[in-house]
């Protein structure tokens, strides 16, 4: 079954199931690398004063924060940062935040995470005469930015073949090439410092990887396994224990999907609601009991992001009820939503539940200032959403004030009075890409599941069998089957016991988010599922996680 799984996923040799770290590809292969080294070199030679720009997500906070450890391990005395608040200054390396940036008097700027189309930003950063190292993996503008350095996989003529690298994989690989160039100009010994084993890193780029939703090629599930590999062992930082600690999740245990759905979030409510500095903050800190307090911290923020994403996807529900296209019931192809009231920090996390609940590319935005708008959107496969967001401005030169961003999610910027023109713009594009089939929402399944097959040995093999996530998706089954009970819990989840028709052999499952509204208990229903091992009170079984049921 598992040879089935990866034969689905098209793995065709053994190697691209080996996670050694002789498996990553070479840092050396990243164009800019001999100059990003050449630049830290200098600075650590000459004890220069190093600045961090991050990013305020949980990519950018774990990128910021393996950063600032591996230059400090390397002997860097005065290693600090700055992470933009996204209400006041926005996203990237603007000129407003090198002046910020500038109060510091650093002599190297450094992007996690952003920078590739900080032109304005660059060139106030050399008036100044601040160096700038940029460090990112989102997609180039037509016009570079002047840096003295740009390390970027997504760069013209860049050969590094994982073009899949999040930030925080990005600035681990330029610390691996510094490792390299001063193990090579004998710093170390001349020093007297330890050479570091930059691999005690990897669990601050398992947890960006995956909270970035980033493909997971080959060389990025190296990454993250090496990075889960090291949690479990109970071999990470202080601040990645007390998030998984405050998630309530087990260590020893702990998977892919853990990380994106228990601490990621976690993190990422800091750069919503107030600073991701307290994220990173966390993720730099070694005392326990200090991480744990601010970890409880960013648990308190998820909760109140919660509440808030709640309460705006019902208002955009019914928003979406209400909307018209020509005089019909047909939503647009590309969606746009806008609300003054909602909150400007969790429109990601909307246009990510309409896009799920409406299975079309779709764009949140919340107010910026009296005339401006900010958006976030997320898309389907089969639409780059950068790349129409491109063509989108080049058919209307001035309509977007900024964008960027990846093939799946970007950001944007408009006038407010703009926002009509814009959506019926986007709606046009979305519909030169994707046809009214590829707008209905398709699950993958791997086939059906014998009731035999239905073990716990099953799901514990598949669970090891991963890193799951974006592109190497974790596997999922469907049948029809008989359902022996069924009840509500926590208000909200379906909770039911089913068997295959004719056969005895019962299986415990939940369906999170999802109440049968039928009038008639289910009787019997066609289910798509994961295999999951459920844990209680030290004993282990299996439980089937329902993506979707219909009753039959």
């Amino acid at each position: 079954m598992v040879a089935r799984v990866y034969a689905a996923r098209k793995i065709k040799r053994a190697e691209e199931l080996q996670y050694g770290l002789e498996q990553l590809q070479p840092p050396s292969a990243l164009s800019g690398m001999q100059q990003a080294t050449q630049l830290l070199s200098d600075a650590l030679q000459k004890q220069q004063r190093i600045l961090f720009v991050a990013d305020f997500d949980a990519d950018g906070a774990t990128s910021c924060a393996l950063g600032v450890r591996a230059l400090r391990l390397m002997g860097a005395q005065d290693v600090r940062y700055v992470v933009p608040n996204r209400f006041e200054f926005g996203y990237g390396l603007t000129p407003e935040i090198v002046n910020v940036a500038a109060q510091q008097q650093p002599d190297l700027i450094i992007t996690v995470d952003n920078g590739i189309s900080s032109v304005e930003g660059v060139a106030r950063a050399k008036q100044l005469g601040i160096q700038v190292l940029i460090t990112d993996h989102h997609l180039p503008g037509a016009l570079l930015p002047a840096a003295d350095a740009i390390v970027n996989p997504n760069q013209p003529g860049d050969e590094f073949s994982s073009k899949h690298l999040a930030g925080v994989g990005v600035i681990f690989y330029v610390m691996l090439a510094l490792r390299t160039q001063l193990r090579t100009t004998g710093w170390f010994a001349q020093k007297n410092i330890p050479e570091p084993n930059l691999a005690q890193l990897l669990d601050l780029v398992a947890l960006g990887t995956v909270a970035d939703v980033v493909m997971l090629d080959h060389n990025n599930r190296v990454l993250v396994a090496q990075g889960l590999s090291r949690i479990r062992e109970g071999r990470c930082q202080a601040g990645l224990r007390a998030l998984i600690e405050v998630s309530q999740r087990q260590q020893n245990r702990l998977t892919a999907g853990d990380l994106a759905f228990a601490l990621a979030p976690r993190l990422n409510a800091a750069g919503r609601l107030e600073d991701m500095s307290l994220g990173i903050e966390c993720l730099l800190c070694d005392d326990y009991s200090q991480a744990l307090t601010m970890a409880q911290r960013l648990d308190e923020l998820n909760r109140e992001r919660r509440a808030i994403a709640s309460e705006m996807q019902m208002q955009a529900l019914d928003a979406l009820k209400t909307m018209r296209l020509d005089g019909n019931d047909a939503l647009p192809y590309g969606l746009c939503l806008f609300d003054p009231a909602w909150h400007q920090g969790v429109i990601g996390i909307l246009a990510a539940r309409i896009k799920e609940r409406t299975h079309r590319p779709v764009i949140a935005f919340a107010l910026s200032n009296e005339h401006e708008i900010k958006g976030s959107a997320r898309s389907v496969p089969g639409l780059h959403i950068r790349d129409a967001l491109d063509s989108v401005a080049a058919q209307h030169p001035g309509l977007l004030t900024k964008f960027g961003g990846h093939a799946m999610a970007a950001g944007l910027t408009l006038r407010r009075a703009d926002y009509d023109a814009f959506s019926a713009a986007f709606d046009n594009e979305v519909r030169k890409h994707l046809t009214e089939t590829e707008l209905q929402r398709v699950l993958l399944s791997d086939g059906d599941l014998s009731a035999d097959e239905l073990q716990l040995e099953l799901a514990e093999a598949l669970r090891s069998a991963g890193p799951w996530g974006q592109g190497f998706p974790e596997p999922l089954f469907d049948g029809v089957f008989e359902v022996v009970s069924q009840r509500v819990v926590g208000d909200k989840h379906l909770k039911l016991v089913l068997c295959y028709p004719g056969d005895s052999r019962i299986f415990d499952a939940i369906a999170f988010n999802f109440i049968h509204k039928g009038s008639q208990p289910l009787q019997r229903a066609r289910i798509a599922y994961r295999l999951d091992v459920n844990e209680y009170r030290g004993q282990r079984s299996l439980q089937l996680m329902i993506e979707h049921l219909e009753p039959e």
